[in-house]
């Protein structure tokens, strides 16, 4: 139950990052799909344990090529966080998984009962197999055989070339890799050892249980990491548009060792204020804290702790404060009712009048037809 919890979230946080391809960074489309290469494989190892597979025995061993794209996808996320330009030769690092795929369409045309064997064999060892002829030879180079140990080794070769870009990265903030203050790198640098522990839990189970016995201490450290993801969502606004990681749990302290000093919070706040109330950034539908940290020449990072810290609030909390409170002004202007609600949904920022009233009445108690009829009285 706790696996089929973890592989939900892992769906739904993939989602995310790869449909919505939040504030157009490249590095979380990378993201996405490498974390749901990583959800569908758990999501057959689920399927295995619980015995549902056997109602779904076409899908059998579909996900065993994805194991080969975990390594080359953390590598593009790794480069495009530090913002390193990507490269038409790219499509490379993924031929070993896609000549794997067409390996293992000799495998996928097989019968039913060859695929049930498969299972049984993996999973319980004990079970008497059925009788099934091939139809073709399901593994004629006897390559299936060292997937585990090529899988092992190709994510760790991966892992060494993500951390030497890291360190790199690193050298050139005058930083240490293993004591970098820089959000990026700590985030970066504990993802890649989230995954390298991964790797020793499967290295492990494979060594000590038989078949594919085991592997559930796997799906239970990947369920432990996309539920603590999906908490830190929920109480960081902004979580898509930076460069935390799914699988990193340091986001509670994520201001701790900030190198701000009072004086620079207080020249990025009054930049901050000054965008809003001079220059009136909020009333902008496509308002975000990407865009905003653009403007005024700082870091999403530094810019959202400093409206955290300064302000008691997160970024969308005080872009709908500023919003409303235009929204109130022009009701309390515009005692003829010529501006009609819609009207001012779009004025003050906002796309959808739904949420228009759905801000005004959470920060003002009424709704703004409520809100112009009070002040009109």
């Amino acid at each position: 139950a706790f696996i089929f919890i973890g592989v939900f979230q892992g769906f739904l946080i993939s989602y995310f990052l790869i449909s919505r391809n939040f504030s157009g960074r490249k590095a979380n489309l990378f993201q996405g799909l490498l974390l749901l290469a990583l959800t569908l494989c758990i999501n057959e190892q689920f399927l295995n344990m619980t015995g549902l597979i056997t109602r779904i025995l076409h899908i059998t061993n579909t996900s065993e090529p994805l194991n080969l794209v975990i390594g080359p996808l953390l590598l593009l996320y790794v480069k495009r966080s530090l913002d390193m330009k990507g490269s038409s030769r790219e499509w490379m690092h993924f031929v070993l998984p896609a000549l794997y795929f067409l390996y293992m369409c000799l495998d996928y045309v097989q019968s039913a009962d060859y695929k049930y064997n498969s299972y049984v064999n993996s999973f319980h060892p004990d079970w008497p197999l059925l009788d099934v002829t091939l139809r073709i030879p399901d593994d004629p180079l006897r390559i299936k055989r060292h997937l585990n140990a090529i899988t092992a080794l190709q994510i760790l070769f991966y892992e060494g070339a993500a951390l030497y870009l890291i360190n790199g990265a690193a050298g050139k903030k005058g930083e240490k890799l293993f004591s970098a203050q820089d959000e990026t790198i700590r985030s970066l640098r504990n993802m890649v050892s989230h995954l390298l522990v991964i790797i020793v839990i499967f290295v492990a189970v494979k060594l000590s249980f038989e078949g594919d016995l085991g592997d559930h201490f796997i799906g239970v450290y990947f369920g432990i990491f996309t539920l603590l993801t999906t908490f830190r969502v929920m109480n960081d606004s902004a979580y898509f548009e930076g460069n935390a990681t799914f699988i990193d749990i340091t986001a509670s302290s994520k201001y701790s060792k900030s190198s701000l000093t009072d004086a620079r919070k207080e020249e990025i706040l009054q930049a901050i204020i000054d965008e809003f109330e001079r220059k009136e950034y909020h009333t902008g539908n496509l308002a975000s804290l990407s865009d905003l940290s653009k403007r005024i020449g700082e870091s999403h990072h530094h810019v959202s702790q400093v409206i955290n810290e300064r302000l008691g609030k997160n970024f969308y909390e005080l872009l709908a404060h500023y919003r409303i409170e235009k929204a109130r002004q022009i009701l309390t202007a515009d005692k003829q009712g010529k501006v009609t609600i819609e009207e001012l949904s779009e004025i003050v920022g906002y796309n959808s009048k739904t949420a228009f009233n759905n801000a005004f009445r959470k920060l003002s108690g009424m709704t703004p037809s409520e809100y112009r009829r009070s002040v009109n009285s």
